[in-house]
């Protein structure tokens, strides 16, 4: 899943990819590298930031869903959004799945909204917010807690009649470094309790800059070590803004 933010504050992209020519030119050089899916972002969720309302956000996922899929007709689309109404004017547009890092509790109607679109749905653990999830990490243990989120979740959207749901333990978000780097550890545990595919997140994060005390640009090398780690246990989709090496730890890790 190859990430293109068309944001201006992203952590570590923002700002690159908001004229119309650089979305496209973006979108081809992901799928050239080896992605399978283009997630599109229109608002940063990093610490701290500040979420766009759902009408601003819905207006760019639908100019940029738009954009592609008319350049690029074989895409296959996501698009990154907590909000029921971003979700249904971009699966208008063409997008063909919905990232939701709120996994449901920043927007009452999500749930309904995918039922209703039968798109296949991204669904991702979060405490709080993107400006408060800081302020909500301490787990007593990581794994049961995120294990009870998706079940009981996962119980109400198979209720609602959606028929494809993929997991992300989240990465970064309400998590400390230590805690990011226990629940990688400890990942096969929760890939072992569920059938729906593990995704993860951990491209260029300060659980591998700050613990290796550089930066997201100089973080390459430690994206691609978590990657085979989450791989090796039982993840079967890795979110990443560098494809090619994403790709190469695939094959040499299931080929």
């Amino acid at each position: 899943m190859g990430i293109l933010n068309i944001t201006a504050d992203s952590f570590y992209d923002g700002g690159r990819y908001n004229s119309d020519e650089a979305m496209v030119r973006r979108a081809g050089e992901l799928l050239d590298e080896g992605a399978d899916i283009i997630d599109i972002g229109a608002s940063s969720s990093r610490p701290g930031a500040v979420l766009l309302t759902p009408e601003a956000e819905a207006e760019r996922l639908r100019h940029a869903v738009g954009l592609v899929r008319k350049e690029l007709p074989q895409a296959v689309i996501s698009v990154d959004t907590c909000y029921s109404l971003p979700a249904r004017a971009a699966v208008s547009a063409g997008a063909d799945m919905v990232n939701d890092i709120g996994g449901g509790q920043l927007d009452a109607a999500m749930f309904d909204t995918v039922a209703e679109l039968q798109v296949p749905y991204l669904m991702m653990h979060m405490r709080g917010t993107p400006q408060t999830m800081q302020q909500h990490t301490g787990y007593d243990d990581i794994i049961g807690e995120l294990a009870h989120y998706f079940s009981e979740r996962l119980d109400r959207l198979y209720r609602l009649g959606v028929k494809d749901v993929w997991l992300d333990p989240g990465f970064g978000f309400a998590k400390t470094i230590d805690e990011n780097h226990e629940l990688l550890r400890r990942i096969g545990e929760l890939t072992g309790l569920f059938r729906e595919p593990m995704v993860t997140a951990l491209s260029r994060k300060s659980m591998i800059y700050k613990k290796l005390d550089t930066t997201p640009e100089a973080s390459l090398e430690g994206t691609v070590a978590l990657n085979a780690l989450a791989l090796d246990r039982g993840c079967r989709v890795v979110r990443v803004h560098d494809p090619r090496p994403a790709l190469e730890t695939i094959k040499l890790i299931y080929e």
